[in-house]
């Protein structure tokens, strides 16, 4: 016979999942950090598996918690992190070139043009 509240042992148990995840993966991210050898690759590092480690950690939290005080607290912290992080990296990699001294190749590259209608050279 099930219990009320049988799906919580495996809902906790995918939270507790996702956090271990999300752990391993913020470790991952913080040994590349350390290890790679620019500051574009250490911020990529950073930012993208931090980003995906942090959103792992908060979704398994969601589920172990189970509490709908929490969930809206960890939604806002979630929504935060996807809003600033990018902005934060982009912001490091302008910081990275501008250092390195490439200001001027970096002005003279030609603009990425979407759906591949890239202007022809004659």
């Amino acid at each position: 016979m099930r219990t009320k509240d049988a799906g919580g042992g495996m809902t906790a148990a995918l939270g507790t999942l996702l956090v271990a995840t999300g752990a391993v993966l913020l470790l991952i991210a913080a040994w590349g950090v350390i290890v790679l050898p620019d500051a574009l690759a250490r911020q990529h590092a950073a930012t993208k598996a931090g980003t995906l480690a942090l959103a792992l950690v908060c979704v398994g939290a969601m589920l172990v918690v189970r509490d709908a005080a929490w969930t809206w607290r960890l939604l806002l912290i979630l929504v935060f992190l996807l809003a600033t992080l990018p902005v934060a990296s982009h912001l490091l990699a302008r910081a990275a070139v501008r250092e390195a001294g490439l200001d001027q190749e970096v002005d003279a590259a030609p603009a990425a043009v979407q759906g591949g209608d890239a202007p022809r050279r004659h």
